[in-house]
């Protein structure tokens, strides 16, 4: 939102311009106030635009269609002139977030408030398409949450049912991601009331998940993943995958009309006043999010009229005339007291962008007025959908809780926003992504999980000057000497020796220990092999007994090894399979020491191969057991995602909290760039749930491990894997 401009008028249509909501190709949405004092979003269309016969036609079709409209959660149209030389119209102004802004600061709703969300939205949709009016543009950017329920806007770009199109014939009107497949495809002759229905499904996916169902990224992806792929649901509470789940049919008559949703999600909330009137009523939305609705509710009530300098002629200068005095309390509004709320902007996007525009400066940082607080963007990028989707899901997942649970604490000065990219774990997602995040300025960024996705984004990161954190990536290639943004939060890979010898040196000291090198490993095993060699547990010594890596064959080595009087047993490997082989083989020579491994190998393959003989077997790890950390965390992700934390969650949850703790330290300035953060990120501490967070000052941009140790051992026991502790404090 920006104060007027000396050339804005003072009032349109018999309305007091208050301020700009936005601005863009299309024309300027004002914040206004009519005659009887009633705060407006007035929206005009620029000239060049109206002298177009078809575009006014078009204009004026639109607002006679909607104008007559009316229920309680729709947007009215209160006012409207087609035939000025700047057409306009006037809806009601809502004083409330959209449900963007909400759900990206805060997380999913919960099911009861998805419910009612779903109800409203429904019911106002029907009444649209009884109206014989198709929305054509439902996403979560044209819901705005009121204290009463929420309301849905924007019909810019609405038209009347069986209307003939005045637009491109082939052009796809609305907003990837929450398009059916025949918007998507521009097929404008089966769009109609079945197509917003697919929408609101799009909606009630990412209002319940937190995700998109047909991802992000690029439009022509998010397009083609709409038209030939299942929607993600994986997320959204199961009570509602079925009705979300018909809403996402790809045939437009497989899906059930809107009012058939409204009747199936109906409202929780007044059923249970119905049924217990004396009950006391629980809002519909969670507390964190009523706060904001209330806030700018309430200070939507003193929104100053301006006083503006007088426009002067051209030629004239406006500094030759002497200075007015003001009358008392008149002051010329700034941003910080004519800013209303954020993203009430939203209700008038089809202004041409101003909106988003106002939206996408917020997420930068910008502070709102009246103490409204500054959000700033995180961006996470990983593999969601291939082959390393398991470990990606759960980062991103505990990304997302630590978002939220920042947003919901008492106290803070600013908000948190998660935006999220699935790269694929390949190179050209992985550009996609960086370039997304960099043109997006967002404060820095959480992952990739896969080398060649770091390989490939990181150039692009160093370049716009943006942290890449990994959570789970470590790799020799990844070197600071040409990635200077790069800030690697696990511990370093090479050192994944220290935990395996601790413990055949101070738990089960043995004087003699054999490294089963596993030559399929590459440089991973090879690392490991060398510093159990260079460095043998308990000042022993190491053999060594390479297994080459076209063969399966352990048995070889594994003899060599007991003939060498092995009392311990190191695997260097990294495939669960083959890991499994060797604990088969060593148990088939009648083995009975400790056999450890890292890592790479704790998978259930392991497990399920290696049966009896994998019991017992030691890991060193990077990662701590989710289950341990914190029960407030584990009871916290139960709840979210309605299973227990995968490994590397609370790792990604500390990384969050390591850059919410960088931002705090770098104080309330108006706008942080990701520069200054990747620079502060060095120098500052903080205690995760999972280990201490402090960077080395050596140059290597990792942990330092003077500042608490960076490993833990793990157990093979039954069907899974036991968390012993840290190693250093295993016993």
């Amino acid at each position: 939102m920006q104060p007027l401009t000396a050339d804005d008028p003072q009032d349109i249509g018999g309305h007091r311009l208050l301020a700009r909501l936005g601005a863009g190709g299309m024309g300027v949405v004002y914040l206004a106030r009519t005659t009887g004092g009633a705060l407006v979003a007035l929206k005009t269309i620029r000239a060049q635009h109206a002298a177009d016969p078809a575009f006014r036609t078009r204009f004026r079709r639109e607002v006679t269609a909607v104008r007559g409209l009316t229920g309680p959660w729709l947007v009215p149209i209160v006012a409207a002139d087609t035939e000025a030389g700047e057409p306009w119209l006037a809806t009601q102004f809502i004083p409330g977030p959209s449900l963007v802004e909400a759900v990206d600061s805060f997380g999913a709703l919960p099911v009861a408030a998805v419910r009612t969300l779903g109800s409203r939205l429904a019911d106002a949709l029907t009444a649209l398409h009884t109206a014989g009016v198709v929305h054509r543009d439902v996403k979560p950017g044209n819901v705005l949450l009121a204290l009463d329920g929420p309301r849905l806007i924007d019909f810019g770009i609405a038209h009347a049912a069986g209307a003939t199109a005045l637009t491109a014939p082939h052009a796809v009107i609305g907003t990837p991601g929450f398009l059916a497949p025949e918007q998507a495809q521009a097929r404008a002759g089966e769009v109609g009331p079945p197509s917003d229905v697919f929408s609101l499904g799009c909606v009630l996916a990412y209002t319940a998940s937190g995700r998109r169902p047909f991802g992000t990224g690029y439009a022509a992806g998010v397009l083609f993943r709409t038209v030939h792929e299942e929607p993600d649901v994986a997320d959204v509470p199961g009570e509602l995958q079925a009705l979300i789940g018909a809403c996402l049919a790809k045939d437009p008559t497989s899906r059930p009309t809107a009012a058939e949703v409204a009747a199936a999600l109906g409202d929780p909330r007044a059923l249970l006043a119905r049924e217990m009137p004396e009950a006391p009523r629980a809002h519909w939305l969670p507390p964190a999010v009523l706060r904001v609705v209330a806030e700018r509710s309430a200070r939507a009530l003193d929104v100053p009229t301006p006083q503006r300098p007088p426009r002067h002629p051209m030629g004239d200068d406006p500094a030759a005339d002497p200075p007015s005095s003001p009358a008392k309390d008149t002051r010329s509004p700034t941003r910080r007291r004519v800013l209303v709320m954020g993203s009430a902007a939203a209700s008038v996007v089809a202004a041409g962008g101003g909106a988003a525009a106002y939206l996408a400066a917020g997420r930068r940082g910008t502070e709102g007025s009246g103490g409204a607080l500054p959000v700033y963007t995180l961006g996470f990028q990983a593999d969601l959908s291939g082959a390393n989707k398991a470990d990606g899901v759960v980062q991103e997942r505990g990304a997302r809780l630590a978002v939220e649970q920042h947003n919901a604490r008492a106290g803070i000065t600013f908000r948190l926003a998660l935006d999220t990219v699935d790269d694929r774990g390949e190179e050209t997602g992985a550009k996609q992504a960086a370039r997304r995040f960099t043109e997006a300025k967002v404060s820095a960024v959480l992952g990739p999980n896969t080398v060649t996705a770091a390989l490939a984004a990181g150039p692009l990161y160093q370049n716009a000057g943006t942290a890449m954190v990994l959570i789970s990536l470590d790799d020799d290639r990844l070197t600071p000497s040409k990635l200077r943004t790069l800030r690697v939060t696990r511990a370093p890979e090479s050192y994944l020796a220290l935990p395996l010898a601790a413990y055949l040196t101070a738990v089960r000291p043995v004087d003699r220990t054999a490294v089963i090198d596993d030559r399929a490993a590459g440089r991973t095993g090879s690392d490991l092999t060398n510093a159990i060699s260079q460095e043998p547990p308990h000042e022993g010594r190491t053999s060594v007994h390479p297994v080459a890596a076209d063969s399966d064959n352990f048995a070889p080595a594994v003899h060599a090894a007991l003939a060498a009087k092995a009392q311990a047993v190191v695997f260097s490997g990294t495939s669960p399979e083959r890991a499994a082989r060797c604990a088969r083989a060593l148990a088939d020579a009648g083995f009975t020491g400790p056999s450890l491994g890292t890592w790479h190998i704790m998978r259930p393959a392991f497990l399920q191969q290696a049966g009896t003989a994998g019991q017992d077997w030691l890991f060193g790890t990077p990662f701590t057991d989710p289950g341990s950390v914190s029960r407030t965390f584990q009871t916290a992700y139960r709840a979210r995602y309605g299973t227990v934390p995968g490994r590397w969650s609370p790792e990604a949850y500390d990384a969050v909290g390591l850059v919410a703790r960088t931002l705090e330290r770098l104080g309330k300035t108006a706008d942080i760039g990701p520069g200054a953060v990747v620079q502060r990120l060095f120098d500052v501490t903080y205690q995760g749930l999972a280990k201490t967070l402090r960077f080395a000052t050596d140059g290597t941009h990792s942990l330092d491990p003077d500042r608490g140790a960076l490993y833990f051992l793990f157990q093979a026991k039954g069907n899974a894997f036991h968390f012993l502790g840290r190693y250093d404090l295993v016993k």
